[in-house]
């Protein structure tokens, strides 16, 4: 490549488009950490109180018919960050998907499920994408479908799971 294109070598990647790099011995660790630091200060949730899960449960998001909206902005800016932190945080992929769909009209309920995922990401801040040097490259996939289950327009969700050589964890804090 270097006879066909300038370069430079500049010794080991270590951070690229707000992902953190780190090689270790038994394969590479990917996290967005710093991200997640700078996410969490611009939503002014820095002092928040921790949740351990992303979503509840128990609750389920709809098309709300509470009166008081919320800055359509704002909404939007949170979701667009969360959005790109799933691309190393796969444990939020489901969440953030399920608030992005009422980026058209957001209600509080949808801001609450929002600060959630935040307070949730600002909990293990230091999670990320473990692949190692040891598994092979075969990729396994899942995938799994709901009938029906969105509340408002009556449409199935989906959703799909791969892993990359034999490791079952993906999310993980490195030692």
């Amino acid at each position: 490549m270097s006879n066909t294109f300038e370069m430079s070598m500049v010794g080991e990647l270590t951070f690229f488009l707000s992902l953190q790099v780190k090689q270790l011995d038994d394969g590479i660790f990917i996290s967005q950490s710093k991200y997640v630091k700078e996410l969490v200060k611009k939503f002014s949730m820095k002092d928040s109180k921790h949740v351990q899960t992303p979503m509840s449960t128990s609750s389920k998001l709809d098309r709300d018919s509470d009166p008081n909206k919320i800055d359509h902005f704002l909404y939007r800016s949170m979701i667009g960050s969360l959005l790109y932190l799933a691309a190393t945080r796969p444990d939020i992929s489901f969440s953030v998907g399920i608030c992005a769909r009422y980026q058209a009209d957001p209600r509080k309920q949808h801001i609450f499920a929002v600060n959630r995922i935040i307070r949730y990401v600002n909990s293990i801040l230091n999670y990320g994408l473990h692949y190692s040097s040891e598994s092979n490259s075969e990729i396994t996939g899942y995938t799994d479908t709901d009938w029906a289950s969105n509340k408002d327009d009556r449409k199935s969700t989906s959703g799909d799971c791969f892993y990359v050589g034999t490791d079952e964890a993906v999310c993980y804090t490195p030692k």
